[in-house]
């Protein structure tokens, strides 16, 4: 709950108008009985209308009065409550931004989705429930027992049982109802896990006709989200009726005690009964707002939890000043997911110059996109050393190390908006020649200028309306017009027939001699023409050097070789030259 209220504390002087408003309207409710009481036990018992008109009067101008606030209560608490929920989502996106891969991997983007959205709703509904409720229910409470006792003072033990009894029954309904709002957020994550994974992989599950499997999966989810809510529920099911009786069981008793009343006096009698139905009212508010306030709370947690997370990686407080030239060397380097049992990579040690075209090949978990992630810091090498030019990596302003690298990915992003916004990406202030230039070098330019708009055309999310090629043709062209001193190729040619893969390595040949080039590929015939090529297998480095190196040296190049292009493995291939 500090959290909340540190957020609260910010728009302080909105919230206590919010309040303020509040008290008048509580008011304006407290003081209608007491005038009812008035206009029969005056008015009708003395049959004097002119007492009736104006005690009527006075309880139609509170009713007015008690509009007004709850109108300017209303405003206050909404806009008060939304410009918290605002603000607890973009601290919360920002922490994000800073945390490393691993803290997202540990995290899972499914529960954070969750927590930005969800959980950030309960807050917010919250502190609209304070505004609305929560401050409203003390005063009332404490109100209308005190005009009881005023008006009837032998209720007094009657109405100190019935706020006990209620005491108890709350705080029972906090401590059991805590817990369980908790497992319903995080079952509420796992559901969110299973949707996600679905709807991103749906052409799949549709291509091997896997709809049953994965609706079990959802079922499963939503039966334990289903599960989890009705075990959390089913605390406010029994607590709000034993509340509800409790109170009703108090009016029963009032009415029992005052049947002796005077007759003179029953304006007096309605009084108690209608303050003692707002105190009905009041609990039964008290009730559901905690309910709400054990949701927040569990809401809390979770986003606090984000908010506390330390960011994996340590960035360095005076980083060495750096002037990227495009050398990379890796210095006996083990790295190791989190919660995996064994090292992704072992002991990698090469360098590549400045300028270089580095090919890395090796079978699928290899390791070949986890040794290029540490080049930009996407993870930290658990052992060892990554350094670019000389200095270690993580020594290097992350802006500045990661503003020299352009990365393609395997699986091409690309967002919603125009082919050219998309481009610029790379270079927000790109001219419109260098945006057609590394379009041509992609080898993208062709299928753009068969567009209508050309590179005005829009894009539907993720590039659906392109074709995986031509994804990743724009995606290299991205990556060059960010000018980069290093230029990482996670396989991002596998969907490009031969020839156009041809095309784009001839363009970056011819265009991008300066750019060192770490090559990802599955197909050998990729990477063989590289100045050296790094060969991996179960994370360890097995050969390093050229084709016809690793030809004569190491034997699961030469597997590779036989098993996608066969024959003489001793012929001669020509070298990539910059």
């Amino acid at each position: 709950m500090k959290l909340i209220f540190s957020y609260v504390r910010r728009h302080l002087a909105m919230f206590l108008t919010a309040v303020f408003f509040l008290s008048i309207e509580t008011f304006a409710e407290l003081l209608q009985p007491a005038f009812m009481a008035r206009i029969v036990d005056d008015g009708v018992a003395n049959k004097s209308i002119s007492q009736i008109l104006f005690y009527g009067a006075i309880m139609l101008g509170i009713a007015s009065l008690g509009a007004v606030g709850a109108v300017m209560r209303n405003l206050y608490a909404s806009r008060t409550s939304q410009l918290i929920s605002k603000e607890l989502r973009g601290d919360l996106y920002r922490k994000v931004q800073t945390l490393s891969f691993e803290n997202i991997d540990r995290l899972s983007p499914a529960s954070i989705i969750t927590r930005i959205t969800n959980d950030v709703t309960q807050i917010q509904n919250f502190v609209n429930g304070i505004m609305r409720i929560m401050m409203k229910v003390p005063i009332i409470c404490v109100g209308s027992v005190a005009l009881i006792i005023i008006q009837t003072p032998k209720q007094f033990p009657i109405m100190a049982a019935i706020l006990i009894i209620a005491a108890i029954l709350i705080l029972g309904n906090m401590k059991l109802g805590y817990p369980r709002f908790g497992i319903l957020q995080k079952q509420l994550d796992r559901l969110n896990d299973v949707s996600r994974e679905f709807l991103s992989s749906i052409r799949v599950v549709k291509a091997f006709r896997a709809e049953t499997e994965e609706e079990k999966k959802f079922t499963a989810a939503a039966s334990a989200f289903a599960s989890a809510g009705i075990s959390a529920t089913r605390v406010l099911a029994v607590f709000s009726p034993l509340i509800n009786l409790t109170v009703n069981l108090g009016i029963v008793l009032l009415l029992w005690i005052s049947q002796a009343q005077d007759a003179s006096q029953i304006g007096r009698l309605m009084a108690s009964v209608n303050y003692m139905t707002q105190v009905l009212f009041a609990l039964g508010m008290v009730s559901n707002i905690l309910n709400n306030a054990v949701r927040a709370a569990a809401s809390s947690s979770r986003v606090q939890e984000i908010l506390d997370e330390e960011p994996a990686q340590k960035f360095p407080a005076r980083p060495v000043a750096f002037e990227a030239r495009g050398e990379i060397s890796f210095q006996d380097v083990t790295f190791t997911y989190f919660g995996s049992a064994r090292p992704a990579l072992e002991h990698i040690t090469f360098t590549a110059r400045a300028g270089e075209t580095i090919g890395i090949i090796g079978p699928t978990g290899s390791g070949k996109t986890s040794l290029v992630n540490l080049v930009p810091r996407f993870y930290d090498a658990t052992k060892g050393c990554v350094c670019m030019d000389g200095h270690d990596v993580t020594q290097i302003d992350p802006n500045v190390l990661r503003q020299s690298i352009a990365v393609v990915p395997q699986k091409a992003l690309l967002f919603s908006g125009t082919i050219a916004d998309n481009l610029r990406w790379g270079n927000p202030n790109a001219a419109e020649e260098e945006i057609l230039e590394a379009s041509r070098i992609a080898c993208a330019d062709s299928f753009i200028s068969q567009f209508p708009e050309g590179y005005h055309t829009n894009l539907g999310q993720g590039g659906v309306n392109l074709s995986g090629g031509q994804k990743q043709r724009l995606s290299i062209a991205r990556a060059l017009l960010r000018r980069p001193n290093i230029l990482i190729l996670d396989d991002c040619t596998s969907a490009l027939d031969a020839s156009t893969e041809a095309s784009v390595l001839r363009g970056l040949r011819e265009h991008a001699s300066h750019i060192t080039v770490l090559l990802i590929s599955q197909r050998i015939s990729t990477v063989m023409r590289a100045d050296h090529i790094l060969c991996l297998e179960n994370g360890n480095l097995k050969g390093f050097g050229s084709h016809e190196e690793l030809m004569r040296s190491c034997a699961p190049y030469q597997a590779i070789y036989a098993s996608q292009i066969g024959g003489d493995i001793h012929g001669n291939e020509p070298s990539f030259s910059n």
